[in-house]
């Protein structure tokens, strides 16, 4: 299982990559191997909406169950990866890079702050 040190994590097994003011963010290899097959993305949150901490992105629908994708992160979304809905398997096979799932521009960079390293992720679902 991957976890880059790059990145950070929240409780809900997203990840988040900040670059300058841009958060890309999707969900961890171990929230996609958890989840199984996935078959569909629904991601509800269109590009120039403002989303805040904690908010609803959309839903990930898996062979095994359907789970809610969390906004890391407060801001204005900026882009939204329409490409994963042709080929939702990539967030199986490449979560962290071709299965990006949105990005967003962070209004509140204090926000990174309150999210896990890799360490405390890993300790936190017991890898």
């Amino acid at each position: 299982m991957n976890f880059p040190v790059a990145l950070k994590y929240t409780k809900e097994h997203e990840w988040i990559k900040a670059e300058a003011n841009i958060c890309t963010i999707g969900i961890t290899d171990f929230a996609q191997s958890e989840l199984g097959d996935i078959i569909y993305l629904d991601i509800t949150s269109e590009t120039g909406s403002e989303v805040k901490q904690g908010d609803v992105l959309g839903s990930i629908e898996a062979v095994k169950t359907v789970s809610e994708v969390y906004s890391p992160v407060s801001g204005k979304i900026t882009a939204v990866n329409t490409g994963i809905n042709d080929n939702p398997s990539i967030v199986n096979t490449d979560p962290y890079e071709g299965g990006w799932i949105i990005k967003i521009e962070i209004s509140d960079k204090n926000e990174l702050n309150s999210l896990m390293d890799s360490e405390t992720y890993k300790s936190q679902i017991g890898a």
